[in-house]
């Protein structure tokens, strides 16, 4: 997961994006990614089945989180003592949009941050 956030943040620093979406995606990506370690399909390594990608359109930075599960991606609502379940309510507060797209390898897990004004 550390190599996953690095290379956000990395990326995003290269790119000279706004002072604080370097911060955001670290965070984001390493929620995505914990989801994806998290959900993986049984039997399949962590480290191969996990990708990471980073994109620019326009004024948008894309991450991508690519893993071999097939499960959908849904929010859920934490309780108030638990330890898990508020991931993705961070990302949708936190990006400018989300989603997720199912394909013949798993799912790919998207968000975007407006990085350039």
């Amino acid at each position: 997961m550390a190599s996953a956030r690095r290379f956000v943040r990395d990326t995003a620093t290269d790119w000279n994006v706004v002072a604080h979406v370097p911060e955001i995606a670290e965070l984001l990506v390493s929620e995505l990614v914990a989801n994806a370690i998290a959900h993986n399909t049984a039997g399949v390594s962590r480290a191969s089945a996990i990708r990471v990608t980073v994109g620019r359109e326009k004024n948008l930075m894309t991450v991508d989180v690519h893993d071999s599960s097939t499960r959908i991606p849904r929010m859920r609502r934490a309780a108030r003592l638990g330890t898990s379940g508020r991931g993705l309510g961070v990302v949708q507060a936190l990006s400018h949009d989300w989603g997720w797209t199912l394909n013949p390898y798993g799912n790919s897990v998207w968000l975007q941050i407006l990085a350039w004004p």
